[in-house]
C-alpha cells in the first residue's frame, strides 16, 4: 500500500504542478498587489512546500520502512489538505464568476489567474489528494500492508 500511496502522491503532485504553473503564468503573483487573485501566495506556496516535504518524507519511509516516518508524512499531509480545502473554497466563486462573465459579453476586465484552472484538473487533483491521504493513513496504521 505504501507504493500505491507514493503513486497517488506523485499523480497529485503533477496536477498541482500544472495548477501552480497556470497560476504563475497567468499572473497570480503579480495579482497579489492588486488583490485580483483570490488565492493568497502564502497559502499556495505553503501548500506546495508542505506537500513536497511530505513527499520526500514518504519516499524515505518507503525505503527505510520506519513507522515514525509514515506518521510524520501523514502529519504533514493534514495541513496540506486544510490549505487545499481553503483554496478550493476561494476558487469556487471565481469559477462561478467565469460562467457569469461568459454570459455577459464585454465584461472581461482583469480576471484572476485561477479562473484559468481547468475544472477537470482541479477535481482530479482533489480526488487524488483524498486517495493519497487515506492510503497514507492506512499504511501508517499498518492496514493492508504486506
Amino acid at each position: 500500500m505504501d507504493i500505491a500511496a507514493l503513486i497517488a502522491w506523485v499523480v497529485t503532485a503533477l496536477g498541482g504542478f500544472y495548477l501552480l504553473g497556470t497560476w504563475i503564468q497567468r499572473g497570480g503573483i503579480r495579482q497579489q498587489q492588486s488583490g485580483t487573485s483570490r488565492l493568497p501566495a502564502p497559502v499556495i506556496f505553503g501548500h506546495f512546500a508542505l506537500a513536497a516535504i511530505g513527499l520526500v518524507v514518504w519516499i524515505v519511509y518507503v525505503v527505510a520502512d520506519k513507522d515514525a516516518l509514515a506518521w510524520t508524512a501523514f502529519g504533514l499531509l493534514l495541513p496540506v489538505a486544510l490549505l487545499g480545502f481553503a483554496m478550493l473554497a476561494r476558487w469556487i466563486p471565481v469559477h462561478r464568476e467565469r460562467a457569469a462573465a461568459a454570459a455577459a459579453p464585454g465584461a472581461e476586465g482583469t480576471v484572476p489567474a485561477e479562473r484559468h484552472f481547468p475544472v477537470a484538473v482541479v477535481v482530479a487533483h482533489g480526488l487524488f489528494a483524498v486517495v493519497t491521504l487515506v492510503l497514507v493513513l492506512l499504511t501508517a496504521l499498518g492496514i493492508g500492508g504486506s
